[in-house]
């Protein structure tokens, strides 16, 4: 068996064709440009400003006055709580090494949100990896603290151990197996692998749902695993869109960073 800890890639974000995006200002008689640092910050003031459309005073006889520049407009866009116009940038992340027990929460998401997991009917277990919770390494009592770690290396590797002998019991390391065979007995075998088991998910979200997770998910009351992935979501969400998730409020608790915006429901 193996220690990991959890770990985020930020595999995809919101691409803007910018030829596209200018034909469409050219259709509407409306030239504009935005200090947006990033595209799907641009997209959203885009969406915003279409609504109204407030490019520029004039072009809607009600608007005789627009805010300047993509800072400002998303502060609006924030605290008005139009927070319709956010669903229109959406990230990716790859969530490794972490568990099934965050796997299983985290897929309760569902609007706004879509999965990808890795399927253990068809990835034969070998080599278990697991990551140690946090709040068995803060027992103050030294020796129950390595009583209750090496009963957890010892499941773990007893888990292991069962996974190598069904398969070389059922010789699934054969290629005399068909692909359907091996299917079949992977997916029987996977009944017997704990939940602390190392998988990985990818998921993919627009931003009104990363705050609404980052908020809810980062929650002293929320369970530490989830919220030290979504502290680290809210890490590089902050840094790439910083005018998306600039009304954040951030405190530490028990260690891993509790995140509240100021605009909880937009």
């Amino acid at each position: 068996m193996q220690f990991v800890r959890p770990e985020i890639f930020h595999v995809a974000a919101t691409y803007v064709d910018q030829e596209e995006m200018e034909q469409y200002l050219q259709a509407l008689e409306a030239p504009w440009s935005t200090d947006a640092a990033n595209t799907a910050e641009q997209l959203i003031e885009v969406a915003g400003r279409l609504c109204y459309r407030s490019f520029k005073p004039g072009l809607n006889k009600n608007v005789s006055k627009v805010r300047e520049g993509n800072q400002p407009y998303l502060t609006n866009i924030l605290n008005s709580k139009h927070g319709s116009v956010l669903e229109h940038g959406s990230d990716s992340y790859i969530f490794f090494n972490v568990s099934r027990v965050f796997t299983h929460e985290v897929v309760r998401h569902r609007a706004g949100c879509s999965y990808s997991q890795e399927s253990l009917r068809y990835v034969r277990l070998d080599e278990l990896r697991c990551s140690y919770p946090r709040v068995f390494e803060r027992i103050e009592d030294e020796k129950k603290r390595e009583h209750i770690k090496n009963l957890w290396i010892k499941h773990f590797e007893s888990c292991e151990a069962l996974q190598l002998e069904l398969a070389q019991t059922l010789d699934l390391d054969l290629d005399n197996k068909t692909f359907e065979e091996k299917k079949k007995l992977t997916s029987a075998m996977r009944r017997l692998a704990p939940m602390g088991l190392a998988t990985s998910i990818l998921m993919t979200a627009n931003h009104r749902v990363w705050r609404h997770l980052i908020q809810l998910r980062t929650s002293r009351y929320a369970e530490e695993e989830i919220r030290m992935v979504f502290a680290q979501v809210f890490e590089e969400q902050k840094k790439c869109y910083p005018n998306i998730y600039q009304d954040a409020i951030l405190q530490e608790v028990d260690g891993i960073p509790e995140i509240i915006f100021k605009n909880e429901k937009v």
